[in-house]
């Protein structure tokens, strides 16, 4: 797909004697940082969730198949 960004001139100068030092093209470098940018931020966002699970379960006098005694269960609670 094409597209088209704004990057300041400095970067674009940086980047193409990079890819040239690399003998690779600048659309390459980019397709490689953009993976890896995308990687690492999938990789951290499974890193945060941490499950935590405890024995239990509901009480016994509490009703969820009926909303309205859910709801009076819930209010006598507070």
């Amino acid at each position: 797909m094409k597209t088209t960004v704004e990057l300041d001139d400095d970067l674009v100068i940086e980047a193409k004697k990079f890819a040239a030092e690399r003998r690779t093209t600048l659309r390459k470098l980019i397709d490689h940082g953009l993976r890896q940018q995308i990687a690492t931020k999938q990789q951290k966002r499974k890193r945060k969730i941490a499950w935590v699970t405890v024995d239990g379960g509901l009480p016994r006098d509490l009703d969820v198949q009926d909303r309205a005694r859910m709801h009076d269960w819930i209010s006598r609670k507070k």
